[in-house]
């Protein structure tokens, strides 16, 4: 697993990357937690929520390792291979950030379905001008994390995926009473990728594919048969996607940070303060004073991390 450092000179690679030791388990905890409340909230991805944090890389390559334990284990279940391997494979996996993010996750994903997600239908206003001040800093971050030059070709992959971002939040909202469970298994499957993917919303996906308030009376209703469904496919997604990024991200770096940077200005317009009911954007209106307040609020939270984030890197 590759992960890289910032230099004066620009991100290189860490050639020799250490574990994650277990005291900073706590901290991982609230790292977790800040995406898992991030994929509660339609407009916010997780994947963008851990290049905030600063465990972008480091999450995707121990995802990947951990989907590689997991094919060695079942092939040596099933397929009667030594264990051996396998085993060497699970010890490897960087656990203390595996199991405090998946706990964080967990943990801060209920409790903001139950919190965040109320007042963003009953404030989507000032919410969503919080939220877009955020993101909209945010996109400083991968395009930091850049090992080369900004080029032209660079400022190419970056507008066709601020456009596909923006076309894909722009699809209208499916309404879907009852989902059968092979379409929620597929859903999962899509929506998980934006776990990991900077600039896609796992919620808004499920908003248009019409699952997210049939998910959230699952949980309410503790529906198994719904709830295992769900977990099945995202599980599947998350490991047929996983291998594919991680590999982006070291073999193609700088498209891929390019192009994560647009993805992140084209989902932008799923949290534009002012949509009707049917997500169309509108000019600016009521509570435009309080919307401009929160949104430069919300810029200067991620840009005082990231001033904080670059002065502790110089000081270490």
């Amino acid at each position: 697993m590759t992960l890289y450092r910032s230099t004066e000179n620009g991100p290189v690679p860490v050639t020799d990357p250490q574990k994650t030791p277990w005291r900073s388990a706590p901290l991982s905890f609230l790292k977790g937690g800040a995406m898992g409340a991030a994929e509660a909230v339609p407009g916010i991805s997780g994947g963008t929520t851990a290049l905030i944090v600063g465990i972008y890389d480091q999450l995707i390559g121990a995802v990947s390792d951990l989907i590689h334990a997991l094919r060695l284990s079942a092939a040596s279940l099933f397929r009667r291979r030594p264990m051996r391997p396998a085993w060497d494979a699970v010890k490897a996996l960087d656990w203390p950030l595996l199991v405090p993010v998946a706990a964080g996750m967990l943990t801060f994903l209920l409790i903001a379905l139950n919190t965040v997600a109320p007042l963003m239908e009953s404030h989507p206003v000032p919410m969503n001008a919080l939220f877009f001040g955020m993101i909209a800093v945010s996109v400083a971050i991968p395009l930091r994390m850049l090992p080369d030059r900004f080029t032209a070709v660079n400022g190419l992959q970056f507008a066709a995926a601020a456009v596909l971002a923006f076309l894909v939040t722009s699809v209208p909202a499916m309404h879907v009473a009852d989902p059968s469970l092979w379409y929620v298994f597929l859903a999962a499957m899509i929506a998980i990728n934006a776990l990991v993917l900077p600039g896609l919303s796992g919620s808004a996906l499920m908003v248009v594919m019409g699952i997210y308030i049939p998910v959230q009376n699952a949980l309410s209703d503790l529906d198994l048969a719904f709830i295992g469904t769900y977990m099945a496919g995202a599980a599947i997604g998350l490991g047929l996607f996983s291998k594919v990024l991680n590999w982006l991200l070291h073999a193609k770096r700088q498209a891929t940070m390019a192009a994560l940077a647009g993805l992140m200005v084209g989902s932008l317009r799923s949290l534009w303060p002012w949509q009707s009911e049917e997500g169309a954007l509108q000019a600016p209106g009521d509570g435009i004073g309080l919307a401009v307040v929160l949104a430069l609020a919300g810029a200067a939270i991620v840009a005082g991390a990231l001033y904080w984030e670059a002065r502790s890197r110089r000081k270490g």
